[in-house]
């Protein structure tokens, strides 16, 4: 369980067991995976939050983009999405929502799926996101639980978001870097999830709220394994190591830290990289395990992918970097 995670609200509930559940809250897998039959299941998955970039298009496109990956790092592809929307409708006015919903629309449209529908409320502060309803094969799925010894790690997008966000908040973010940030957050997952379920991969998980060793550390809980990690090569966006020095520090960051450290062997890692490496991500990148006679297959297909560790044996550390 993560900083932020209420997950652990649900102990004292009684589960109801299913076998038609393939995948649960128990592995802290990205979406819901319901089997249908022997081939067809349906992967399900809920996210919204407050705006992190000022444009209301921009927001629509990013929330819709983070709320779809949920789905990508599972191997699904999505079909239906439903609108959640908190909006203060005596300070903005409805244009606004119109914007943020028409950003997340198009994105939708991009991934080739549908809004259906949805639900908005009034508060006082804006909120958007999507509960999205994707298909999946359940003998081909990307899950936390499926990361094996020998795996090679690789990162489809760099880290950093998180900190540039809050230099932006703060007004000290150039808008060339504004611009590299939202884009990169725009931009779906949809492709390295296809190249991962084409390789033979079966673990992925999408880099959020969590942070890299956060989502890294349910991998290895799940899969029972080692993750090892090579901080030199994990790719950072440009800006963001400066951003951090200069002060921007997201809350989310130390709270990360702070579940991690005990799951951590650090080595030499300074306060930037554990910074950098625990930094919540919006719609970041897939944290792949690929079997490695297939990595540069897997690089072919996503040319920004970036090979930053392996996975090992169960060790004392769920991750040791190097």
């Amino acid at each position: 369980m993560g900083p932020g995670d209420l997950s652990h609200a649900l102990a004292p509930l009684a589960r109801k067991a299913d076998p038609r559940i393939l995948v649960g809250h128990e592995t802290f897998d990205d979406a819901g995976v319901f089997r249908v039959s022997d081939d067809v299941a349906i992967v399900q998955t809920v996210d919204f939050f407050a705006p992190i970039v000022d444009d209301p298009y921009d927001f629509g496109q990013v929330a819709a983009a983070n709320a779809l990956s949920d789905i990508y790092a599972m191997g699904g592809t999505p079909l239906t999405a439903m609108n959640i929307a908190a909006f203060p409708t005596d300070k903005l006015p409805l244009e606004v929502l119109t914007e943020i919903l028409r950003g997340g629309q198009d994105k939708v449209h991009e991934a080739g799926a549908h809004v259906i529908g949805g639900h908005t409320v009034v508060d006082d502060e804006i909120k958007f996101g999507l509960s999205v309803t994707g298909r999946i094969d359940p003998r081909a799925m990307l899950t936390n639980a499926g990361a094996r010894p020998g795996d090679r790690l690789l990162l489809t997008k760099p880290l950093g978001n998180g900190i540039l966000a809050t230099a932006l908040k703060k007004g000290t973010l150039d808008a060339a870097t504004t611009l590299a940030m939202i884009a990169l957050m725009r931009e779906l997952n949809a492709a390295p999830s296809r190249a991962a379920l084409d390789v033979g991969a079966r673990c992925a998980t999408d880099i959020t709220g969590f942070g890299l060793l956060g989502h890294a550390s349910h991998i290895a809980r799940a899969s029972g394994v080692t993750l090892a990690i090579r901080v030199a090569d994990v790719p950072i966006i440009p800006g963001a190591r400066d951003a951090w020095l200069a002060g921007s520090r997201p809350g989310g960051g130390s709270r990360n830290l702070e579940y991690v450290t005990p799951l951590v062997a650090w080595a030499s890692a300074g306060d930037v990289e554990r910074a950098l490496l625990t930094d919540p991500q919006t719609s970041g990148g897939l944290l792949v395990a690929v079997p490695p006679a297939r990595v540069a297959d897997y690089l072919a297909r996503v040319p920004r992918a970036a090979e930053v560790g392996e996975v090992l044996p169960k060790a004392e550390a769920a991750i040791v970097l190097g």
